[in-house]
């Protein structure tokens, strides 16, 4: 089935909704946080396959609109899992396809007004991202940011400080925020900015969970990277 697509919202937005599950190759290097093996770095490696692909950074370079949102299922931040010198990275997610994802990036560099903005779930927790290129010798230059929305029940309770939370922000300065707990994402598109708003609930196992903002990021029209507010 054809499941990707794309909408717009006049001038303001325009959405693009991915497929990374039915066209996908296997998990390289055994799947789960692991060390860089050579096979994430395959050039037909891909979450979406090459005509999805193609759709998306075709209609990513037309686009007139002023935000241009990626929705999909799986993390696109390069996240190091493992404290010093020691790399592991999710193999299930976009740093196992990592060409594909630089495609994506490279894209993204191109047009920086464009104002890419990469919406993503699946994991159960929230975390807020600059998207940067980390590679070719650009450790710090951001072309877009991605925010990640927690679930709304499942896996409890969780928490606002996850064991090694310090340790993983020390790791990866991409990394603007991340929590456990249960809630949502609430965004907010302007001609000027757009707004996150991180909300969690204290509790979700007995009636009564308050709804409180956790985390709040505005992304400047023109200026990729998030910025707290």
């Amino acid at each position: 089935m054809t499941l990707y697509r794309r909408s717009t919202w006049g001038r303001l937005a325009e959405f693009s909704v991915l497929d990374t599950r039915q066209y996908r190759t296997d998990q390289p290097c055994g799947d789960g946080n692991k060390a860089p093996c050579g096979e994430e770095m395959r050039d037909d490696a891909t979450l979406t396959g090459s005509e999805q692909e193609a759709w998306l950074l075709d209609g990513f370079r037309a686009s007139t609109a002023r935000w241009n949102v990626l929705a999909q299922q799986v993390m696109m931040a390069r996240i190091d899992r493992a404290p010093g010198p020691a790399e592991a990275y999710s193999m299930d997610q976009w740093p196992g396809y990592e060409q594909q994802r630089r495609r994506i990036l490279r894209a993204f560099a191109e047009r920086p007004k464009a104002n890419p903005l990469v919406l993503t779930g699946d994991i159960h927790s929230h975390w807020a991202n600059d998207l940067v290129i980390d590679f070719e010798g650009l450790p710090s230059r951001k072309v877009g940011a991605e925010l990640v929305g927690t679930s709304i029940s499942s896996g409890g309770n969780g928490t606002a400080t996850p064991a090694g939370l310090n340790a993983i922000l020390a790791e990866n300065p991409c990394l603007k925020f991340h929590s456990q707990q249960r809630g949502y994402v609430r965004c907010e598109l302007t001609p000027e900015a757009a707004r996150a708003d991180f909300e969690v609930v204290d509790f979700v196992d007995k009636p009564g969970g308050k709804v409180s903002t956790a985390a709040r990021f505005r992304i400047e029209n023109g200026r990729p990277g998030l910025v707290p507010a």
